[in-house]
């Protein structure tokens, strides 16, 4: 019975590799997020600073359009993240079920071998 010992601990990996990578997915989207904000603050501050709030403006702050463009891309890269994360999610919740059938027969065969 030592095979369904070490696929139980395989599974119990699998399940906290998965919660690892679900938990970085998260920290990358909470700093991500983050960034984007204090990125607004500079662009409102710029602006304020200028006079200037349209974008289209010849005379638009230069560092608040390239702020902006980054400002962009983290929310693009934000909403990668969130796809990312639900399938992280989804790939948990299989190994989290295989992992709960493994132990039930592992546990299911200790049983056996007690009552023999």
């Amino acid at each position: 019975m030592k095979s369904r010992e070490s696929l139980v601990r395989l599974k119990e990996f699998q399940v906290r590799e998965k919660q690892r990578q679900l938990g970085q997915l998260q920290v990358m989207m909470s700093e991500f997020e983050r960034m984007a904000k204090e990125l607004e603050n500079q662009i409102v501050f710029e602006e304020k600073k200028s006079g200037i709030t349209d974008v289209n403006h010849f005379a638009y702050p230069t560092f608040a359009k390239a702020a902006r463009q980054r400002a962009d891309n983290l929310q693009v890269s934000i909403r990668e993240l969130k796809v990312q994360q639900d399938a992280a999610e989804l790939a948990l919740e299989d190994v989290q079920s295989e992992f709960a059938k493994a132990s039930a027969l592992e546990e299911r065969d200790v049983t056996v071998r007690l009552r023999a």
